[in-house]
């Protein structure tokens, strides 16, 4: 079994658009309050979130995000709620070079964008802000 660090960050973003999407999912993605394309959330990594992101893996892409990642995420995107915290949901602009090879529809493991990139989703993410 992999050892996990105890302050793991799993990012999760929106690929895919709301439109025609299934009821649960749209409620999940909702919870994750990820309201528009490309925009993205972090959260801690751990079972109730591991079984959110694996639930609406047909419409996100996600992976566990590093520490230099998410500083950087927080430096160029980071807003404030209001209350005057920063938020852990990040808007983003389309990716540098698009999404893999065979778009937004298939799965990362055969070629697309969707769902577990690992550490991978670093790469993405940079190109994203």
């Amino acid at each position: 079994m992999v050892d996990k660090k105890e302050n793991q960050k799993l990012a999760i973003i929106l690929v895919r658009g709301l439109i025609g999407m299934n009821h649960d999912i749209r409620k999940t993605i909702e919870m994750l309050k990820l309201h528009r394309k490309n925009s993205c959330v972090v959260v801690l990594d751990n079972p109730v979130s591991r079984g959110m992101a694996v639930k609406v893996k047909d419409y996100t892409t996600y992976g566990i995000v590093d520490e230099e990642t998410q500083k950087l995420l927080i430096e160029k995107r980071a807003r404030k709620n209001k209350k005057g915290e920063i938020d852990n949901v990040f808007r983003l602009s389309p990716p540098l070079k698009g999404f893999e090879r065979k778009g937004i529809k298939q799965p990362f493991i055969s070629g697309g964008a969707l769902g577990d990139r690992k550490e991978k989703i670093n790469d993405l993410i940079k190109r994203m802000i």
